[in-house]
């Protein structure tokens, strides 16, 4: 697995905005869409394409468009139905299937409530959107679900990472079959496997719950 920490001061500063308790709701969604375009440029840069020939107002040239069948944007529910629109401001044509993982917390891994995953994913450019990677159990039930449809590659797209959950990806799929791009990998997972400093339930936070204090 490949992972892509993106390093740039704007994406460090609207992060640093998303950690703050004092961040309110509405300005949570501002930042993280925000943010989620910013990586996109990062997570599309070997999206395929073929040469289109166009007539400008000048002159005939060759540039590219993307191929078909249309990239597949999953995000994890429900949190990740939050960074949907910043990659999609960048993939319009996209086609979009959902997650459905909830979180066992007292044993921290992942059961299947939603599957809406298309049977066929072959061809397509797939890119999983989940704010945290914190164990790694989610992102793992996702990427393996859309490689048994015949997804070739799977670009993940996350706020956070933890380095267990980044290893626990990397051990599942060791080739380069898959890739992570995040804005930063932070220091661990408490007791509760919550990522620290981390930013609390991206859920929560995104949807208008109260932040939560792990």
């Amino acid at each position: 697995m490949h992972v892509t920490v993106v390093d740039h001061p704007i994406v460090a500063a609207k992060l640093t905005a998303l950690r703050d308790v004092r961040t309110d709701t509405p300005s949570f969604r501002r930042l993280a869409d925000d943010l989620v375009t910013l990586l996109a440029y990062e997570a599309t840069k070997s999206v395929p394409v073929e040469a289109v020939e166009i007539e400008t107002p000048i002159t005939t040239m060759t540039g590219v468009r993307l191929t078909n069948p249309p990239p597949l944007v999953v995000p994890v529910l429900r949190a990740g139905v939050g960074m949907l629109d910043g990659l999609t401001r960048l993939l319009p044509d996209a086609e979009v299937g959902f997650a459905g993982l909830a979180r066992d917390e007292a044993t921290a891994q992942p059961f299947w409530y939603a599957d809406r995953l298309p049977e066929d994913a072959a061809g397509r450019s797939v890119f999983v959107l989940d704010p945290m990677l914190a164990t790694g159990g989610t992102l793992v039930a996702v990427v393996e679900a859309l490689l048994t449809r015949g997804a070739e590659t799977v670009t993940c797209v996350c706020l956070l990472a933890a380095p267990e959950g980044i290893e626990r990806v990397r051990a599942a799929f060791p080739d380069d079959r898959v890739s992570l791009v995040v804005a930063a990998v932070d220091e661990q997972l408490n007791e509760k496997a919550y990522i620290v400093p981390g930013l609390g339930d991206a859920g929560d936070r995104l949807f208008g719950s109260a932040p939560t204090t792990p």
